[in-house]
């Protein structure tokens, strides 16, 4: 798998799918998920995650019908005074921003609207990496999300 087409393919995968409010959602694969598919080329994204304040999910790049390149995540609200709306209404700001300040699979390192924060900051590159997502509001965290992934092999 060519590095510079995954991360092509993932910036267009994330616009086309969770970060697009009207993106449709696929048939749930297991019992209460929530799915998104994107495909381009010989290329195939499919993210499937669990719960609205508190998610878990996966991310899976197939080539060819085989799976290339994978990523799981845990996200969590941390203020109960803040709605889940208002967070992911930002949270798809974030992800539909052109960057290449940081690897493509979140939103850029920093973007700051008003009196909302959005933060990515990442260890390694898209063939084995950890990060770390978060939303402050008025300087305060709001949202924590941890991901980590690479290829698959």
């Amino acid at each position: 798998m060519n590095i510079k087409t995954l991360a092509k393919f993932l910036k267009d995968a994330k616009k086309a799918t969770y970060a697009n409010v009207d993106a449709q959602k696929r048939a749930s694969s297991r019992l209460k998920s929530e799915d998104y598919h994107f495909e381009k080329d010989r290329l195939i994204y499919h993210d499937t995650y669990f719960g609205g304040r508190n998610f878990i999910g996966e991310e899976i790049v197939y080539e060819n019908d085989a799976p290339v390149w994978g990523a799981n995540y845990f996200g969590f609200v941390l203020d109960e005074k803040v709605s889940e709306k208002e967070i992911y209404d930002f949270l798809r700001k974030a992800l539909k921003q052109e960057h290449d300040d940081v690897i493509p699979v979140r939103g850029p390192s920093s973007l700051l609207i008003d009196n909302k924060e959005y933060r990515f900051i990442a260890d390694g590159d898209l063939e084995n990496f950890s990060g770390k997502e978060e939303i402050l509001f008025h300087k305060k965290i709001v949202y924590n999300c941890l991901v980590h992934g690479g290829m698959i092999k």
